[in-house]
């Protein structure tokens, strides 16, 4: 895999946020929805899943499973030929979705499309903080910000939005372990994003105590 492909340059071309925003949030809608109504995407889905594995008692999680692996594809394939190149926070999620969701097809268990999310945040948070162990802040790089810090305002955000990763992959554990496919379903649409957008409003203070644009302002 090519160096452009996954590199993500601050200085670069990035997406306007609300297409961003729909690119990210479109397959998880479609998820929500295939598991919410199975029978309407089944159909569109038996071509590239047997139809054995489409209908049953775990029609929805498994239709849902095959519908937000072909809309990741499809988010990823639009995200590159927008902007030439892949952030690294959405390719490598996109991997494991690929990887766990043809897990759970087929071996007709659910448990690899719900250990997802757990292993994707584990790894965003193991390296951030594996990376400040040796004084490296990859925060821009995992989440391709478009915004900049000084060297203290990288070390503090990076930090906190490493811990914020495990415990992302924690509430997931606890979520998908004690409550029902649906129940969890609901949560990873409707509650994830919602709690990592509140998270990233807190942070506005930080970032703009540690901006280089703001200290010149108050300079100037």
């Amino acid at each position: 895999m090519s160096k452009e492909l996954v590199e993500s340059d601050p200085k670069g071309q990035h997406l306007p946020p609300l297409t961003k925003l729909a690119l990210e949030l479109g397959p998880l809608g479609l998820f929500f929805l295939a598991n919410t109504r199975p029978g309407l995407f089944a159909p569109l889905m038996q071509p590239l899943v047997p139809a054995s594995i489409l209908t049953g008692g775990q029609a929805g999680i498994f239709t849902a499973t095959a519908v937000f692996m072909l809309a990741t594809l499809v988010a990823l394939a639009i995200h590159y030929r927008l902007v030439g190149k892949l952030p690294i926070m959405p390719l490598v999620s996109g991997i494991v979705v690929l990887v766990f969701g043809t897990l759970t097809l087929v071996l007709h268990d659910e448990l690899f499309i719900k250990l997802k999310p757990t292993i994707v945040n584990a790894l965003f948070g193991s390296v951030l903080l594996g990376g400040l162990l040796f004084g490296k802040s990859l925060l821009g790089f995992v989440l391709d910000s478009v915004f900049e810090l000084d060297a203290e305002g990288w070390r503090k955000l990076t930090l906190r939005w490493g811990l914020f990763f495990f415990f992302l992959a924690l509430l997931n554990e606890v979520v998908w372990r004690t409550q029902t496919t649906d129940f969890w379903v609901n949560f990873k649409v409707f509650g994830v994003m919602p709690i990592t957008l509140a998270f990233a409003l807190a942070q506005t203070p930080l970032i703009m105590r540690h901006s280089p644009a703001t200290d010149e302002g108050t300079k100037s």
